[in-house]
């Protein structure tokens, strides 16, 4: 309340000086204009006098000057007129102010002196007059004067009511500004500050499970997000202690984002971890004169972003997006999530010729389809590999200059763009503890045998100390073609290499989610509240079941088979036409390459097909919507699908089916998962089946759509328990204590080239 008075206060203070000054300029200006005017009437009157009084002054005073002074004395306004002759005596003058004017005026003798008229304004028997004295010439000579005498008393009348209404004004505009500032400031201070406080209240005496909306004015969106980050910090705080406090009472540990970072505080001592990567956890793209940020798509992202959240430390990273540049700082670093920073992100410049070859050519041209052995031909350049090594090396000089002062840095290297990467940083830094984790498969050594680099590509992969694949049998292909390619001592029982006198361990590390909210950027609670029918509606069919895939579109996932799988369930089984539809939510990927561009067609096409060959009024088979859907748009097709197929033709672990599966807390829902997925050798209670065999998979579909409910949740359950004990911060936890116990050898550092 008092701040409220004061603003007030203040705010009347300022109106009223601000009027009574412009009040007075203006009076201060008709002052001048009244003035002005009434000198400009008396100086035509004057004028028009003069013929009639100047042969008169020869006579003296006389009765018929005295006669023609009364006439016009009588006049509105004009109190009296005089006449003097040339040395200022009176001749004649009104007899209404004979008795004021013992003597001549100043103006007479100034106006004879000077031979000029001459006004000004005077108070005589207490009336305000104005009073002109004009010369009388006569062949060329002064004579005498005349002088008119106004009355100005309406002058002071006139701006004493204008001073009168400029108070009115003041006084009705500080009325009008009170109430309207105790509006504002109730509607947009008071209410959202009450509601807030309010709100808070509740949350804190756990009244409250509700979403968090607060305010959206833009006087008070500021303190809004950081409320609500606040407030979400502390149910993320009291659910984890919630749920610490329950698993303490059944003696059992579950991995949560708080565990993570004090785990990872006293593993790495507080020193901050680097992770490396190709694609970044948040891209900048220019919208309009502005930017916005977007979660680009793919499992990495959603896998390390929740580690960096809870660990802290820096995410090193190509910058892709056009906006990036914008936003960064002078050594190209910002600060990550956008909304409540925890992590630094350093971003890395690739030009679009370098990006092409390293990227685009022999990352995905190459080592891609090299690894996943998905019937399409890898193809090696020798430009590709010279890009890739340039590429791997500004990578290690940025890695480099972030691990600058830090003391046995831990590095976790992301994926198969950077096999050189964990040589060139231990020639430099043999004190930095590095990993590299390899999310796709690993070949036998005879498919891998088609690389012409796989010597270089192993030889850099072996500097790291730490070695990661998601299952076993991709450690046991990885050895056997150290083994069979490069002169080096395997210990199949440690399952580690030995070569240039430096020891590398190979481990399986199977990564998963966070859970139970697999997506970080997506706030269950702030998520629409979309049924089953609003979905369907938006999608433009009627349906009783709806099945969903979710996918980067690469031709490794198994779409094209997914979609002769419906097609074959829908001439096996026709009780179901009308009554499914398929949703392929598809983000397109890599379309530079042919491959990709010609399969993204290929899926359209059959998706085309295969609606004609069933469609009817209002149903169709499949929908396809092919563009990048963010994870809150995401979010409700997991929530509400009777069956959501992974066919993944060759997959290191596939996240989709455990993002599925902890997007299920009503426990419903069924997985048909890949054999050739990693995630099937966790995720035993889904329906496993060959992506080749589309009888199997159409049967797979009835039978996932006529489970018994309590099978059905059975299942569902089992899984979820899975990837609860195994979630994405246990992963971080197993990897970084790995990294964190092993013995570095002493060498002295160099630097690179």
């Amino acid at each position: 309340m008092r701040v409220t008075f004061k603003l007030i206060v203040s705010l009347v203070l300022v109106v009223a000086s601000v009027a009574t000054f412009s009040a007075y300029y203006q009076v201060q200006q008709e002052r001048q204009r009244q003035q002005e005017d009434l000198q400009r009437r008396s100086r035509l009157l004057a004028q028009s006098l003069e013929e009639t009084v100047t042969p008169l002054l020869a006579k003296g005073p006389s009765k018929g000057l005295q006669r023609l002074v009364e006439k016009f004395g009588n006049r509105e306004r004009l109190a009296a007129v005089a006449v003097y002759d040339a040395k200022g005596t009176l001749l004649a003058i009104t007899a209404s102010l004979s008795s004021a004017l013992p003597t001549a005026p100043e103006v007479v003798t100034e106006s004879l002196a000077l031979g000029v008229d001459v006004g000004q304004f005077d108070v005589l028997n207490g009336a305000n007059l104005h009073i002109f004295s004009l010369p009388l010439r006569q062949d060329k000579a002064t004579v005498g004067s005349l002088v008119l005498f106004h009355d100005a008393s309406y002058i002071h009348l006139h701006l004493a009511r204008m001073w009168r209404h400029a108070f009115m004004r003041v006084l009705a505009q500080t009325v009008l500004i009170t109430l309207v500032t105790l509006l504002i400031v109730r509607w947009t201070i008071l209410a959202p500050m009450t509601q807030t406080a309010e709100w808070m209240k509740k949350l804190r005496l756990g009244e409250t499970d509700g979403p968090f909306i607060l305010p959206k004015e833009d006087l008070f969106a500021p303190i809004a997000r950081e409320v609500t980050t606040l407030a979400k910090n502390l149910v993320a705080a009291k659910t984890a202690a919630e749920e610490e406090a329950k698993l303490r009472q059944a003696a059992e540990s579950l991995w949560t984002p708080d565990r993570l970072k004090e785990h990872v505080k006293a593993r790495l001592q507080g020193k901050p971890l680097f992770v490396v990567s190709n694609r970044e956890p948040y891209m900048h793209v220019r919208k309009g004169r502005g930017s916005e940020v977007i979660v680009p798509a793919g499992g990495l992202v959603t896998a390390l972003d929740p580690v960096l959240r809870a660990s802290g430390g820096t995410w090193i990273a190509h910058g892709a997006g056009d906006g990036d540049w914008d936003v960064v700082d002078e050594k190209d670093r910002i600060r990550v999530p956008p909304d409540d920073p925890l992590y630094t992100l350093r971003r890395v410049f690739l030009s679009k010729e370098e990006e092409d070859g390293y990227y685009y050519g022999f990352s995905n041209e190459g080592l891609w389809p090299l690894c996943h052995i998905a019937h399409t031909r890898p193809i090696f350049r020798k430009e590709d590999w010279t890009h890739y090594q340039k590429a791997n090396l500004r990578f290690g000089k940025v890695v480099l200059d972030e691990l600058e002062g830090v003391e046995e840095p831990c590095v976790l290297i992301q994926d198969y763009h950077f096999a050189l990467l964990p040589r060139l940083i231990k020639d430099e830094r043999p004190d930095a503890r590095i990993a590299i984790f390899w999310h796709v498969p690993w070949p036998n050594p005879e498919a891998f045998g088609i690389c012409p680099w796989q010597k270089e590509l192993l030889y850099g992969m072996l500097g790291a100390d730490l070695i990661g694949f998601h299952t076993q049998f991709h450690c046991n292909n990885f050895l056997d073609t150290v083994d069979r390619v490069l002169e080096s001592r395997i210990n199949w029982e440690r399952f580690a290499v030995t070569k240039a006198g430096h020891d590398t361990l190979v481990k399986p590390f199977p990564i998963s989610v966070a859970f139970p909210h697999a997506f970080q950027d997506a706030d269950p609670a702030a998520a629409p509240k979309t049924d089953r029918a609003g979905l369907l509606k938006d999608l433009g069919v009627k349906a009783e079941f709806i099945g969903v895939g979710v996918e980067r579109m690469d031709y490794t996932k198994g779409v094209l088979e997914r979609l002769r799988g419906v097609e074959r369930f829908l001439e096996k089984y026709p009780a179901y036409r009308g009554r499914f539809t398929f949703v392929q939510l598809g983000a397109p990927s890599r379309t530079h390459i042919k491959r990709y561009h010609d399969f993204l067609a290929e899926v359209q096409s059959e998706v085309e097909r295969i609606n004609w060959k069933f469609k009817s009024k209002d149903w169709r088979p499949v929908v396809y919507l092919e563009k990048h859907h963010s994870h809150r748009e995401i979010m409700p097709f997991y929530k509400e699908a009777d069956v959501c197929m992974v066919t993944s033709l060759h997959d290191g672990m596939n996240l989709v089916a455990k993002e599925f599966v902890a997007a299920r807390e009503d426990e419903s829902g069924v997985l048909i998962l890949s054999r050739f997925a990693g995630a099937s050798r966790e995720l035993r209670d889904a329906l496993i089946i060959n992506p080749y065999d589309i009888e199997q998979m159409a049967d797979a579909l009835r039978l996932a759509l006529e489970m018994e409910p309590d099978e059905r949740a059975g299942r569902m359950k089992r899984m979820r328990e899975t990837i609860k004990e195994n979630n994405i911060y246990r992963w971080a936890a197993n990897l970084l204590t790995e990294l964190s116990s092993i013995r570095l050898e002493s060498k002295p550092a160099g630097r690179i080239a």
